[in-house]
């Protein structure tokens, strides 16, 4: 079991986001995944810092925690070689600490930099899979020339990669991708909140199906899913901190194809502040927000990375390191693989800098 810490790239500048991915590895967390947009979700106070420098730059001021992304396209802004050599040289400056979290991609992030319509699925999900065979073909040979309907390399070499590929996790929001991954994935991603039916009759057994297929074990395919969590002492705050990604809780149909944060915000203002924390598991008592995030656990869920939408992202590191992590871990003690002793060393640092410098400084 893994648990780890989701970094809210559309929401703070990139130092700020930094220090909060430290903070969670010395609060307990076993990784920090970043979403690689090139727009973020509301027009308002919006960021979007650039993935692979941000976690280039935390691998730095890290040691431990897994970095990855979560997700990132490889096929309409990124050429698939360009991805590759990115991956290949984060992976050499962390060895074995690094996720390369990839999926079909949104119309916000693809058409303002290329200026294409956006394509049908049907093209997308093409894209995607040969974008992913030659990303590996690039990490497995010296000399790749790739004949593919979308993409081409002639001769193309990366020089810097690592003796062991960075293992390449899949977003499915259905059982058709879910299946794929099963087939061809190291990890399966995917976002919480959205019915139980969804993972327990479409994605895992959709995962199962393929890896069995492909005669693969099902077992060996990593389950990661971003669990939206908003755990506060106050509950008006915690619905109130909802609000800040609303767009989230928009209806698929409603925000396919939109390509301009400002209209995201718009169609996102327009709902309560019910709708709006829809998809986020609210409370306030740490018991009552186990047992909600147990139902991902029994599912078989077994890399959880958390989402919280508060502001005050230092606090809510705090609040999980101190309630949450320590009750998750307890109730799932044969699954863990985690070494907790140093961690609580660093814990004792992380609270120090929480009540000093940290705070004063953001």
């Amino acid at each position: 079991m893994k648990l780890g810490y989701k970094a809210s790239a559309e929401q703070f500048d990139p130092r700020t986001l930094l220090e909060f991915g430290v903070l969670a590895e010395q609060g307990g967390f076993d990784s920090v995944m970043i979403a690689d947009h090139f727009q973020p979700w509301k027009h308002t106070d919006g960021h979007a810092p650039f993935s692979f420098a941000y976690l280039a730059a935390l691998g730095e001021r890290t040691s431990r925690v897994e970095l990855g992304t979560s997700v990132l396209t490889p096929t309409f802004r990124y050429e698939p070689a360009v991805v590759a050599q990115a991956t290949a040289t984060l992976a050499m400056l962390n060895p074995g600490r690094v996720i390369l979290g990839t999926g079909t991609g949104e119309a916000m992030n693809e058409v303002p930099v290329t200026g294409r319509e956006w394509p049908e699925y049907k093209e997308r999900l093409a894209r995607f899979r040969e974008a992913l065979t030659l990303i590996e073909q690039l990490w497995r040979e010296d000399r790749v020339t790739f004949e593919g309907e979308y993409y081409r390399t002639l001769d193309a070499t990366i020089y810097d990669r690592p003796a062991d590929p960075p293992p390449i996790y899949i977003a499915a929001g259905g059982p058709r991708m879910a299946r794929y991954v099963g087939r061809q994935g190291a990890g399966m991603i995917c976002t919480s909140g959205k019915g139980i039916e969804l993972y327990r009759d479409g994605l895992i057994p959709a995962l199962v199906e393929g890896a069995r297929a492909a005669d693969r074990d099902p077992e060996q395919i990593e389950r990661m899913i971003e669990v939206k969590v908003a755990f506060d002492s106050s509950r008006e705050r915690a619905m109130e901190d909802t609000r800040n990604w609303a767009a989230l809780a928009l209806p698929a149909e409603a925000k396919s194809g939109v390509d301009d944060p400002r209209e995201l915000e718009r169609l996102a203002l327009q709902l309560t502040a019910e709708q709006t924390a829809s998809r986020w598991i609210v409370s306030t008592d740490p018991d009552e927000h186990v047992e909600q995030i147990k139902t991902y656990i029994d599912l078989g869920f077994n890399h959880l990375v958390f989402h919280g939408p508060g502001n005050d992202q230092a606090a809510f590191i705090e609040r999980y390191s101190e309630q949450i992590l320590p009750r998750l871990r307890k109730r799932t003690p044969a699954k863990i693989g985690y070494q907790f002793v140093g961690a609580c060393n660093k814990f004792n640092e992380f609270v120090a800098q929480r009540h000093s410098s940290f705070g004063s400084q953001i």
